[in-house]
């Protein structure tokens, strides 16, 4: 589901090297405000797409357009709209961080004056006014992180491209960037691409899944749940004996399986299966109510990214 303008528009790419395709045919689109995340394994095709997204690497065919601009025929204006964070980050690591963004700036062709400026911006957007004289090089990774970030956001580009943002950072550091990039979302387009599928909940509001090379997916996270064969099994905790409680949940409609397991005092755990993705709640709720039987709990449970991730990965693709 794009929204708004398309910054991205991507139609038939392939990216191929000796003996595999890393790219296989993909199109998508990505409009102006989106926060979208590419999801895949290691090896989906996320990383070359963003570095031919980039101007970083040619295609074997296809056709990019970031911002109206075709990346193959006009990567210098396209490399003005982006700013791209690689996996690997190569800071300059003998450099002071304000003296390394400056240095930054005015090769992305900012005016003495504009670079200062905007220096002064994302080192403060970025939490980097504490360490702004200090070494790159003597600082955490999480701070190197930052530090990529504000590179990539120093010339006000439309486009942000992050891969792997949070690879090799510990879970502190991983939330401090997190919240970051959640906050960039809020005035750029961002796409960003990691294997960590909670990464993309927390932070995207649209998913594409990648599996070898292929696009499976591109949705919302919550409307990718109705991909899945079933929807969220119900679970109720009723004071009910365990034998009435298999006859009056089994026989209701859509219902698929009942498991029954004893709790603490006359209570028992009930779990619905449902059949078709029906939402079994109202049907159980109106099921112990007329039967007067005490209900203290009643909850669906959700699918997430990786329930929907393996679902749409299994059988597929063609087997390497």
């Amino acid at each position: 589901m794009e929204s708004g303008e398309p910054i991205i528009e991507v139609r038939n790419l392939t990216k191929r090297y000796p003996g595999r395709t890393a790219v296989d045919d993909i199109s998508f689109s990505i409009g102006r405000g989106e926060v979208v995340g590419f999801l895949g394994p290691n090896g989906a095709g996320k990383s070359t797409t963003l570095r031919i997204l980039a101007c970083y690497l040619p295609a074997t065919s296809g056709t990019v357009r970031v911002a109206g601009r075709d990346v193959f025929r006009e990567p210098d204006e396209v490399r003005r709209r982006i700013g791209y964070m690689p996996e690997n980050n190569p800071l300059h690591l003998d450099m002071r961080v304000r003296e390394y963004l400056k240095f930054r700036a005015r090769l992305k062709g900012l005016g003495w004056r504009r670079s200062r400026e905007r220096v002064d911006t994302v080192l403060e957007q970025c939490g980097l006014g504490g360490v702004s004289g200090r070494i790159v090089g003597q600082l955490s990774k999480g701070y190197r992180q930052r530090v990529g970030l504000a590179d990539a956001l120093v010339h006000e580009p439309d486009l942000i491209i992050l891969d792997e943002p949070t690879i090799g950072l510990d879970p502190h550091q991983i939330r401090s960037v997190r919240a970051l990039v959640k906050d960039l979302g809020k005035r750029h387009t961002v796409v960003l691409s990691t294997h960590i599928l909670s990464e993309v909940e927390m932070t995207c509001s649209r998913v594409l899944i990648l599996h070898r090379g292929r696009i499976l997916a591109s949705d919302r996270t919550e409307d990718l749940e109705g991909t899945l064969s079933l929807g969220g099994q119900v679970v109720a905790e009723v004071d009910a004996p365990v034998q009435a409680l298999r006859d009056a949940f089994r026989d209701l409609p859509g219902v698929e399986t009942v498991d029954v397991q004893p709790m603490d005092g006359a209570y028992q755990r009930v779990t619905l299966s449902p059949r078709n993705g029906a939402d079994l709640r109202l049907l159980v709720f109106e099921e112990t109510r007329s039967r007067g039987w005490p209900l203290r709990e009643l909850t669906r449970g959700r699918h997430s990214l990786e329930d929907i991730f393996v679902h749409l990965t299994r059988g597929k693709v063609r087997e390497e």
